[in-house]
Order: C-alpha cells, then structure tokens, then sequence
C-alpha cells in the first residue's frame, strides 16, 4: 500500500464517513480533505496539486449534472474521479464513465465494495457495480465520447468560456468577468467553435449543456 491524498466532495456526513473508512484500508497513509459544495471542492483541488483520487458526489450542491466531473477532467486530466450517488439508474452510469469517471459507486454500496472498487480504479482500470446491465451497442462510440474527447482538447480557459456562453453570457460581460480584452474572447470562441465542429455560439452552448440534467 501506499500514501495518498484523497479528496471526499459529498454533502452526506454518514457517507463521507464511510468513504473515509475504505480509503482508510487503501492506504498505508492518507491525508483526506472533505467538500461539502462544489465551491469547497474546486479550492481544495487547487491548493493541493498532489491530490490522487477525488470522490464526488453526482447531487452535491453546486453541482449540475457531468459538469463538474467534465471540468475536473479538462483541468486536472491525470485526477481519478469516482462518482458517488444514491442514483443508479444504468444510463446515468454509463454517462459518467463516458464524461470520464474512473468509476461509479452506488451509495447503497457496503465497505467491502467500496474498498474493491478504490482498489480497482487505482489500477488503472474501470469499476463499474456488479449487477448493471451490459451495455447494448458497447463498442459504438457514444455522443458523450465524442462530446467528452472534444471538451478535453480544449484549454482551461477556452473550457471556462465555453460554460459562460453556456451560460448566455456576451462576449463584453465575459472578458469583464474574466479580465481579458474582448479581442482575446473572440479568438477564444473561434476556437472553441473550430474544437466542437460547429459553426454558431448557440450550437457551442448547447453541446456544453448536454452535461447537465434536463
């Protein structure tokens, strides 16, 4: 076994202490940082840049639908994220693994499952609940990988203004909130466009909102 920083985002105390405890079996020492929000949980990833394995939490507040998973993917790529959820439903599952998810762990799941779930997400590899359906049309590339792969090609930046024009924000109220020129946001948009293959902002928000729960 070895040290590791772990980071539990879920607004549930019992589950984060549940959580806690597996990880605790996991590693032969660990530094656990807890998030309540997606805001708490966005600062503790940025101060702490050694951090391995993050648990987050599909319903916390602040979050909507694989955005927050998807922004963790395009900002931090070498972060494992498991979702977490109460919500089981098979097609939401193969979303978040589609979105980019290491693994899906049911809240209903007892500790023995949680510990061989960590176990095999640190391998590199997929952990995925026992009893769901095999996927039908499993090696066809889904619209979330596609969307997904494209996300990841753009920078940081570009992703943020992504979710502002998602958002309907202007052009003018975007680099204000951002504290660039309007010239830079332009060319940002022009690439973003150029990235997700379409050829209109409103296109380009709505594929970002293909991330959230309608």
């Amino acid at each position: 076994m070895k040290d590791a920083t772990v980071l539990i985002a879920d607004d549930h105390p019992l589950f984060r202490a549940a959580l806690k405890q597996a990880v605790g079996h996991s590693f032969a020492q660990q530094l656990i940082l807890e998030a309540q929000d997606v805001t708490q949980l966005k600062n503790l990833v940025e101060s702490n840049p050694q951090l391995e394995l993050l648990f987050l939490d599909l319903h916390m507040p602040g979050n909507d639908g694989f955005t927050t998973l998807m922004m963790l993917q395009n900002h931090y790529p070498d972060l494992i994220v498991v979702m977490v959820s109460s919500d089981d439903d098979p097609e939401m599952i193969y979303q978040a693994i589609d979105f980019g998810a290491a693994g899906f762990i049911p809240k209903s799941a007892d500790l023995n499952t949680i510990q061989q779930a960590i176990d095999v997400v640190l391998e590199g590899e997929t952990w995925l609940p026992a009893d769901l359906p095999p996927r039908v049309n499993k090696d066809e590339q889904t619209p979330q990988q596609k969307l997904a792969k494209q996300l990841s090609e753009l920078t940081p930046q570009q992703y943020k203004v992504l979710s502002m024009i998602a958002d309907g924000q202007l052009n003018k109220q975007i680099a204000y909130d951002l504290d660039i020129k309007e010239t830079t946001v332009k060319k940002h948009v022009s690439a973003i466009l150029l990235k997700l293959g379409v050829n209109n902002r409103t296109l380009a928000g709505l594929a970002f909102q293909q991330l959230t729960f309608k």
